[in-house]
């Protein structure tokens, strides 16, 4: 068997880049180890309620995300944020407190000390003595907002959104805008107000997801590409084969590709390079992924003496809390939960407590129903539990990661034909994932394009704003 492109892995990233390749008039094929496709992107029904086992919203300021939800025919199903999204939450004291959406929430609030308020206010004076160094978050946030307001919002934030460390992870490959914002104006406040001015909508406001999940994405873009995924097939060695690749997948036989794309998690990915790219294989091997554990729970509404008016509520580590966040997918999105019910999705592990995502499932039920036991006034028995863990969690962004990631992407000029995509390269969200795969497919199609047919003129009008 033979193809223009194989694409090792079919989660988002290469079930995407595979649908825009096609659409370039190439001919694809994906292999995906597990009898179904999708990653980490996995929406399960549980009678009337919806459990997100990865990623629950996507970014609806990015133009690919929207695009591909269109040309899928997703449009219809779209939900998003739900009316009742008017608070964030963070723990302090053992208790939450409420903080308004608004830019200015934090101000406003008392969560934050007066002393922390106010060296927040004073960021506009500090200077900008560590531009061009890399840095952790939490250096960068502390040097500019000092450490009350790292310790009690960025830590928290780093480990609910990134399920990482902000003393570890890098600000400079993780939070790029925000250095680049104190480049060019010296500082973060200044250059929010900027954006304010010019009429820049918060990210929080513009996400969305489907009726159905996140999984409805991996779930189109497989009845879209059909025949051209094929799943249960295990890729256990990739080998140059005259101007091509050879791809071992077992008994199944080998299969030439002239261009192979791995978007695989980056532990797969470093198996694979060590035959074609020992750097890229080192680096690839040097991106860690805490384990994670995602415990899904439903309760009838009286049994919930919490509001749940907002997105959910997140915990500093100095708070000594075994969850690092908690979801409130009831109020997030319509459909999520039935009539009189909600739904909770609780946190655990990452970098900051690896070894806890791996404990029994029954001890992490209850774990995580203490928890809501004491912070929303949780009684009684849920309805409804489902815990998921993950082995392998979100890629860490740590100190070197751009660097890392530059010498993955140098694959591609000493292996001609071997491209790497995947949410450890520009981004973890559904979004970035979405975008990384675009561009993916615009290097190889400019890569095979001298030998291979013109692109398909009766190309579907609407993937071409995909582009």
């Amino acid at each position: 068997m033979s193809t223009d492109i194989a694409v090792i892995g079919g989660g988002v990233s290469g079930l995407a880049a595979a649908y825009e390749l096609r659409q370039r008039g190439h001919r694809v094929l994906v292999l995906e180890r597990q009898v179904r496709t999708g990653g980490n992107a996995v929406s399960e029904r549980l009678g009337g309620f919806l459990m997100e086992h990865g990623p629950t919203t996507v970014n609806g300021a990015s133009p690919t995300a929207l695009a591909f939800s269109g040309a899928l025919g997703l449009d219809g199903q779209r939900r998003d944020l739900g009316a009742g999204v008017r608070r964030r939450y963070l723990v302090r004291d053992g208790r939450l407190h409420g903080l308004s959406t608004h830019p200015l929430g934090l101000v406003a609030a008392n969560y934050l000390s007066a002393a922390g308020r106010l060296r927040m206010a004073v960021e506009t004076l500090v200077g900008r003595d560590r531009v061009g160094e890399e840095e952790s978050v939490a250096q960068f946030c502390r040097r500019r907002f000092g450490a009350e307001f790292t310790s009690r919002v960025i830590e928290p934030l780093v480990g609910g959104l990134f399920a990482g460390d902000a003393e570890r992870l890098s600000v400079n490959a993780l939070f790029p805008r925000l250095v680049e914002m104190e480049r060019r104006h010296g500082s973060i406040t200044r250059a929010a107000l900027v954006r304010r001015l010019k009429g820049g909508r918060m990210p929080g406001r513009v996400l969305f997801s489907w009726r159905d999940g996140v999984g409805s994405l991996p779930r189109a873009l497989t009845g879209a590409l059909g025949p051209a995924v094929r799943t249960g097939v295990t890729v256990r060695r990739i080998h140059r084969r005259g101007d091509g690749f050879g791809i071992d997948v077992g008994e199944e036989g080998v299969i030439d590709a002239r261009a192979v794309l791995l978007a695989t998690q980056p532990h797969v990915a470093a198996a694979l390079l060590e035959n074609l790219d020992v750097e890229a294989a080192e680096a690839a091997a040097a991106i860690d992924a805490p384990p994670l554990a995602v415990v899904f729970l439903g309760y009838d509404r009286g049994q919930i003496a919490h509001p749940l008016d907002g997105f959910g509520f997140l915990t500093p580590s100095v708070e000594g809390r075994s969850v690092s966040g908690v979801l409130f997918c009831s109020t997030l999105f319509q459909g999520r939960a039935p009539e009189a019910h909600v739904a909770l999705a609780v946190y655990i592990g990452g970098a900051r407590a690896p070894d806890l995502a791996l404990r029994p499932t029954e001890e992490l039920a209850d774990l995580a129903r203490r928890e809501l036991a004491d912070l929303v006034g949780a009684r009684g028995a849920p309805v409804v539990v489902r815990v998921r863990q993950w082995p392998r969690g979100l890629p860490q962004y740590e100190i070197g990661h751009r660097q890392r990631v530059d010498r993955i992407a140098e694959a591609a000029r000493r292996a001609p034909g071997l491209f790497v995509t995947g949410n450890y390269i520009s981004g973890v969200s559904v979004s970035a994932c979405l975008e990384q795969a675009i561009a993916s497919a615009a290097r190889i199609d400019g890569t095979l394009r001298p030998r291979s047919m013109p692109r398909v003129p009766a190309a579907a009008p609407e993937a071409r704003n995909l582009v």
